[in-house]
Order: structure tokens, then C-alpha cells, then sequence
């Protein structure tokens, strides 16, 4: 059995290729260039259990087709070519913002007007592909992620980066605003799981718990963080991820930022340090 990391140069792909090589797996992490000529290099390789990293994430507004290049049709050309065991493409809670349920089988709704619609669509269009592409293909749809990632722009990186290095954070949303996050070492040790031995189309990975920015700013307080909301700011608030078919087949992940906040912070203080 052999493992096949799409997108293994990213955030998420990065720590998913150490952590199946780590179980004493073998995986293929084909690069960029690769990947830019197929189909004709897929003709001759045997991928196993792909996991499809592949997306634009925190700069999907300003690189619409880049968004779709990387979420749709480069799948396109694996579903298409591709010789695998299984495939597991990274979707997004993100389509969950109009629907009145999280669960797996609920009707989601987009608003094209709306600044998150073509990264929702083109999401959706890949899990669309997916599962009506292959049997052999499933979706996950990934929570926010949290790790130590000092170069990205997403809100929760921002924050910590701020922390560590001005010991002062303003957040620009509101007090009530709030998510779900994941820890990386649950997705990492999930996804491989949910790839081998998953029984459903769909699987939301989550927390399953939403976290305030009140509360995130209080947990960097007790850090000793300076902490301060601007005025007049947006709220936004995600739906809390159902995440009972996770741990039906799986396990409930069991990592909380809130435990995991300040071994976080100093990893970051440490980076900025060096």
C-alpha cells in the first residue's frame, strides 16, 4: 500500500507527507512541473491512496482562476488518467456559509454576489467531480487549520505572527465572531484513515466546537499579549460543524486550540527570537 500527497509542498501537504513517511509508508509527492504534464505523465503511474491538496486558500480573492486552475482542473486530469486506489480531495466548511444544516448530506446554497462565491463553487464543483467521477473518490471538508505556519496570511497566523512579534494584537472583527478550528496533527493522523477506510462520500474533519475571537483574546491575555478590538468592525460567524459521522466510523479529534494555544505561541516567539 503506497500513498500519493498532491499539493505536498504546501501548509497542510507538507505535514501530511511527513506524517504517512513517517508511518513507514511509501509516497509519491509529484511537484508542480510534474503535475503540468499530465495527463501523459499519468499514463504508466500506479498513485495508491491520493490525497489531493491542491488549492488556493487565503489569496482566493485575488487569484479567482487560479482557484480554479488548482481545485477543479487539475483534478479534472487526474479523474480523467489517473490509475488510483482511492482519492481523497480537500474540500472546505466554507460551503457550509448558507446552509441551515452541517451535516454531510445537507443542501448548501451560494449567493454569486458574495465575495467567498467562486472559491464555494469551484470547491463544489471538485467535490461534485469527485463523486460523480469515480467510486473510488471522496471528499473531506476541512475546518480552519491551525499549526505553526509563520508565512501565511490567514487570520489565526496573523494573529499569533503579531503576538510574538510586538507582544500586541488588534483584532478586526468582532468580539463575537467566531470558528472552528483543527489542530494539523489531527488532520494529519485523519486524513490517511478516511483515505484507506473511509465508507462515506463525505466526511467533515472539524473540531466540532466553534471558538470566539473573545475567547481567543482572553486566552492571549493570560500570555501576556496586549490585546484590543478596533471599532466598527465586521462580525462573521461560521455554523457549527457536525462532525457525528467522523466519529461514528473514526474518532472525534481530540486537540482544542485552546489547550494547544500556548505551546503555539511559543513556537512562534521562538521563530521571531532566532
Amino acid at each position: 500500500m503506497h500513498f500519493t500527497v498532491l499539493g505536498a509542498s504546501g501548509f497542510i501537504g507538507r505535514a501530511l507527507l511527513a506524517g504517512i513517511r513517517g508511518q513507514g509508508y511509501q509516497v509519491l509527492a509529484p511537484g508542480r512541473e510534474e503535475i503540468s504534464r499530465w495527463p501523459d505523465a499519468l499514463r504508466d503511474m500506479d498513485l495508491g491512496h491520493v490525497i489531493y491538496c491542491i488549492g488556493v486558500t487565503a489569496d482566493f480573492r485575488t487569484r479567482p482562476l487560479d482557484a480554479v486552475e488548482a481545485h477543479v482542473c487539475v483534478l479534472k486530469r487526474l479523474l480523467k488518467s489517473g490509475r488510483f486506489t482511492s482519492l481523497t480531495y480537500l474540500s472546505s466548511v466554507r460551503v457550509y456559509a448558507y446552509a441551515g444544516s452541517t451535516r454531510e448530506d445537507s443542501e448548501l446554497w451560494v449567493r454569486p454576489d458574495s465575495l467567498d462565491a467562486l472559491y464555494n463553487l469551484s470547491k463544489l464543483m471538485g467535490e461534485s467531480a469527485c463523486l460523480q467521477g469515480s467510486k473510488r473518490a471522496r471528499v473531506v471538508r476541512l475546518s480552519h487549520v491551525y499549526g505553526f505556519d509563520p508565512a501565511s496570511p490567514d487570520f489565526l497566523s496573523s494573529v499569533l505572527q503579531d503576538a510574538a512579534r510586538t507582544g500586541k494584537v488588534t483584532f478586526r472583527t468582532s468580539p463575537d465572531s467566531a470558528k472552528d478550528y483543527i489542530s494539523l496533527k489531527d488532520v494529519v493522523e485523519l486524513l490517511p484513515l478516511i483515505a484507506r477506510d473511509g465508507q462515506y462520500g463525505i466526511y467533515n474533519l472539524a473540531c466540532g466546537m466553534n471558538l470566539s475571537n473573545q475567547e481567543l483574546a482572553d486566552m492571549l491575555r493570560d500570555q501576556g499579549i496586549e490585546v484590543e478590538f478596533a471599532s466598527r468592525v465586521a462580525r462573521w460567524t461560521f455554523p457549527r460543524i457536525d462532525i457525528s459521522r467522523l466519529k461514528s466510523q473514526f474518532y472525534s479529534p481530540g486537540r482544542t486550540l485552546a489547550r494547544d494555544l500556548p505551546g503555539l505561541l511559543n513556537e512562534y516567539r521562538r521563530f521571531y527570537e532566532g
